[in-house]
């Protein structure tokens, strides 16, 4: 199994509810490593280049607007496998459809309002971690 990184992010409404330790805990109990952190609250323009891929569907400015609404913390995760893990610990997109004891199933109250985000692919994690932090921020635990 390969050492990877990936992006992962709590979101206004996690973040708001006060849930980012719980996040953060379960990430380290399965054996990823927190290895930057940045605590950040993005601007419409900001949240509209980092969602950039997905300009033009219908979901896309509501999703600007959520991800700018507030505070969000973005972290780096390191770790065997880190995007495939990353994105089993967070569930399904629609909260309703998320495996019992994910995250998205605990902390989510919507698909649009749904807690996380995750690279989908090591190609974007790259592309996604770039957005938030230079290779400087970053601090393997390893």
């Amino acid at each position: 199994m390969a050492i990877e990184r990936t992006l992962s992010i709590i979101k206004p409404d996690a973040v708001g509810k006060n849930v980012i330790g719980d996040i953060i805990r379960r990430f380290e109990e399965n054996g990823l490593s927190v290895i930057g952190t940045r605590m950040t609250h993005l601007s419409a323009a900001e949240a509209g280049r980092f969602y950039a891929v997905h300009e033009g569907r219908p979901f896309y400015n509501d999703l600007c607007a959520f991800m700018s609404s507030g505070p969000i913390l973005a972290m780096v995760l390191e770790g065997k496998n880190a995007v495939k893990l990353n994105r089993q610990l967070m569930g399904a997109t629609n909260p309703k459809e998320a495996e019992a004891g994910s995250i998205r199933a605990d902390h989510a109250d919507s698909i649009e309002a749904n807690a996380v985000h995750g690279s989908d692919s090591l190609d974007n994690a790259a592309i996604e971690i770039a957005f938030f932090f230079a290779d400087l921020d970053l601090h393997s635990r390893r």
